[in-house]
């Protein structure tokens, strides 16, 4: 047999598999053309690497030669190999009694919190939040109810939108709730060095219909009126959504927006 084929045997009865090119490259140069002789396929790898060490013929004697030091090592005897293949391997000589630790399987990559907002920076200091995309009757409704408590003067509401992830798939997060949280202060922090805010408080709409471990709500990481997120305190209410479609919401909420106008007319003054 040529060395080619010899070597393709070795490796496949190692269990190692081998490629030949289907398609000669350009400037590459050709095969070298030889009979493939099949390899039995039902024998397992030991026995037919066993085999063809059995083939090899055994090295001519020949008068020792002193080797030099920086010459390279011979080529490992087959009888060497022989040797290594009959003993037994780490799993079969263990004492059965050593218990076998288990390969640990990597954990599931952890999915990042998904949620979208909207704000509102009412008078430059008041910070109006809401979960999703706000209506345009939500808006209104908003003016009005600021209006009538006097937090507004005729200003007129510009609604800034913030999703997070910012981009579907981008990456695998190592701590998706810390992430985003520095993502939701990123946000506000850079609105607040465009606009020249300079925030007081965060009215948090909708907080009642929410549950605390909604993705915005550990996002905000509110804790006893406070948003250890945004650094500021938190007045909380019901979904605008809510106080639109019913006049008792709107009724039961009224002294508390109308203390949140005192409050506005105070620190003002």
């Amino acid at each position: 047999m040529t060395p080619e084929v010899i070597r393709r045997h070795y490796l496949e009865a190692m269990g190692i598999m081998t490629w030949g090119s289907r398609y000669q490259l350009p400037n590459a140069l050709p095969t070298e053309a030889c009979e493939w002789e099949d390899a039995p396929a039902a024998a397992p790898p030991r026995e037919r690497l066993h085999a063809l060490l059995d083939d090899v013929a055994p090295p001519r004697s020949e008068a020792p030669v002193e080797r030099k030091a920086d010459a390279p090592a011979s080529t490992v005897s087959p009888s060497a190999v022989r040797a290594l293949l009959d003993q037994p391997s780490i799993a079969e000589s263990a004492p059965a009694d050593i218990p076998v630790t288990p390969v640990p399987h990597p954990a599931p990559a952890a999915e990042p919190l998904q949620f979208s907002l909207s704000c509102i920076c009412l008078g430059g200091c008041w910070l109006s939040l809401h979960e999703g995309e706000i209506s345009p009757l939500e808006q209104q409704l908003l003016a009005n109810i600021m209006h009538a408590v006097g937090v507004l003067r005729g200003d007129k509401l510009e609604v800034t939108h913030f999703k997070w992830p910012p981009m579907a798939n981008a990456f695998t997060p190592e701590e998706p709730l810390e992430e985003a949280r520095e993502g939701v202060a990123a946000f506000i922090a850079g609105a607040v060095g465009r606009q020249g805010w300079q925030l007081e408080r965060v009215l948090w709409w909708g907080a009642a219909e929410n549950n605390e471990d909604s993705p915005l709500a550990q996002a905000l990481a509110i804790n006893q009126g406070q948003s250890h997120t945004l650094a500021l305190p938190v007045w909380q209410g019901p979904s605008l959504e809510q106080l639109a479609q019913s006049a008792k919401a709107k009724r039961t909420l009224w002294p508390e927006l109308v203390t949140l106008g005192e409050q506005w007319q105070t620190s003002r003054d």
